[in-house]
């Protein structure tokens, strides 16, 4: 248990720290940034894949599930993408707030998708950020976009992994594999025309440009080796840390404006994840008795 605690806060912890990550890659644009990550991705997990020897899973995924994965590339990549675009351009705490309300949305795709009937906390805790997105969307004077794109297409990536049930490491290889060449032809496109960063402002940026996929890879490891030693639930807290980190730098590092209605709109948001959060513990205790204890999944 503690090992998987120290794999869940390793996991968290990393992605939190991304928004200190990101902009070290300028002069790098977001659309190059992200078409590196892609690629040097597909490289860190093929080397973790053959230190591992286990090419021989790939080779089970069938259709369906390669079908399945194909669909959460793209929507990973509209997530990496807006994410990196949110950081580099001064909206880490917008894009904080869209790991935040991410439980919300997945918990909408349950009533939508899976006609899951939602107990009154549930509810409560879905009206309560839907009134968070009204008042912040007062505040900015526009549709929180970012938070929102961030939240749909990563609860719609999250989705489709639970359809494909694919090991983490083997389900982001195909994911890469899947948007390697876009990725490479947008990479010799700005090399043609001259746009890109890479390769052109020193060794040690190009170092930097490169260790995006050995970043991408090492948290999702961690998170794979603290998801089959943990129960959901304490998942389900330790998950609040992303979002709380990007926040913090957003806030104390990068000096991102937060006005009084803001504040207004984001405790309404935490309120809500309080209320989900204790709703869920609550049932989980009380379907505890019931349930027969279940080995922990070896991958």
């Amino acid at each position: 248990m503690k090992r998987g605690v120290l794999y869940g806060v390793g996991a968290y912890g990393l992605w939190g720290l991304f928004p200190l990550y990101w902009p070290l890659l300028k002069p790098a644009g977001a659309v190059e940034i992200l078409v590196h990550r892609i690629m040097w991705s597909l490289v860190a997990v093929a080397a973790v894949l053959a230190a591992g020897r286990n090419w021989s899973r790939l080779r089970a995924v069938t259709g369906r599930q390669a079908g399945l994965l194909a669909l959460a590339a793209v929507m990973i990549t509209i997530n990496w993408g807006t994410f990196i675009y949110a950081v580099n351009s001064g909206h880490t705490i917008e894009g904080a707030l869209g790991y935040f309300i991410n439980p919300l949305i997945s918990v909408v795709f349950g009533v939508i998708i899976f006609r899951e009937r939602l107990r009154f906390w549930q509810w409560a805790a879905v009206g309560l950020g839907a009134a968070a997105v009204v008042v912040l969307t007062i505040d900015y004077g526009r549709l929180p976009w970012i938070a929102l794109v961030l939240a749909c297409s990563f609860g719609t990536y999250g989705l489709l992994k639970k359809f494909a049930n694919t090991p983490s490491a083997e389900s982001l290889s195909i994911e890469t594999a899947v948007m390697f060449l876009p990725a490479l032809a947008v990479a010799v496109g700005l090399q043609m025309r001259r746009d890109a960063a890479f390769g052109h402002h020193g060794i040690g940026h190009a170092a930097l440009v490169a260790a995006a996929g050995l970043v991408t890879a090492v948290p999702l490891m961690l998170f794979n080796s603290a998801a089959i030693r943990l129960p959901l639930s304490m998942i389900g807290v330790l998950q609040y840390m992303t979002p709380l980190l990007q926040f913090l730098i957003g806030l104390l590092i990068q000096d991102e404006q937060m006005p009084a209605s803001r504040w207004v709109g984001f405790l309404l948001v935490w309120l809500a994840l309080i209320t989900l959060t204790w709703d869920g513990l609550r049932a989980a205790r009380r379907a505890r008795p019931t349930l027969e204890p279940v080995p922990e999944a070896v991958h």
